[in-house]
């Protein structure tokens, strides 16, 4: 229970290149993925860090082991959390920024189709921002953490009725 079967830096390695792979992994994915989770994309992410768990503790099945395994994760965490806070280089590079999915009513199909979002979860998102087409939209755009936001177009008022 108390004794490491490897070496303790071995798991903080192995922790930190495990890390590191998961956050390239998830970012290459897209935001759709990691804003928006699916059934299919949850079995994914447990099934994933149960593929991952034996690369990370070497056959160390120690509970000093896991909480070294625990705490070099969350130390990465904590640590890529303060330098995207303090550069905003590393921030964009991580996070992505913000993009235009809809333009004064023009849908941007190419951005949909880098994003992969299908036409579906676009009109899903209007609907939830009260919106039933893209061309009462003035403005909607993927953010970072991948929900969509819609600004509407004002509406100017009908003048004819006075």
């Amino acid at each position: 229970m108390w004794q490491l079967a490897v070496p303790w830096w071995e798991l903080v390695v192995r922790g930190v290149i495990v890390y590191l792979f998961l956050l390239v992994f998830l970012r290459l994915t897209g935001r759709r993925q990691t804003g928006q989770y699916a059934p299919f994309d949850l079995v994914l992410l447990l099934i994933l860090s149960n593929a991952v768990q034996n690369s990370m503790n070497a056959g160390d099945n120690s509970l000093v082991g896991g909480l070294v395994s625990a705490a070099t994760l969350i130390g990465c965490h904590v640590l890529l959390a303060r330098l995207s806070f303090r550069y905003p280089r590393l921030r964009h590079v991580i996070d992505g920024r913000p993009k235009v999915l809809i333009r004064e009513g023009v849908v941007q199909q190419d951005l949909l189709l880098q994003e992969q979002i299908t036409a579906d979860d676009l009109s899903a998102a209007l609907r939830a921002n009260g919106c039933l087409n893209a061309h009462a939209v003035e403005r909607a755009t993927i953010e970072t953490n991948g929900q969509i936001t819609v600004v509407l177009r004002r509406r100017i008022p009908d003048l004819d009725g006075i």
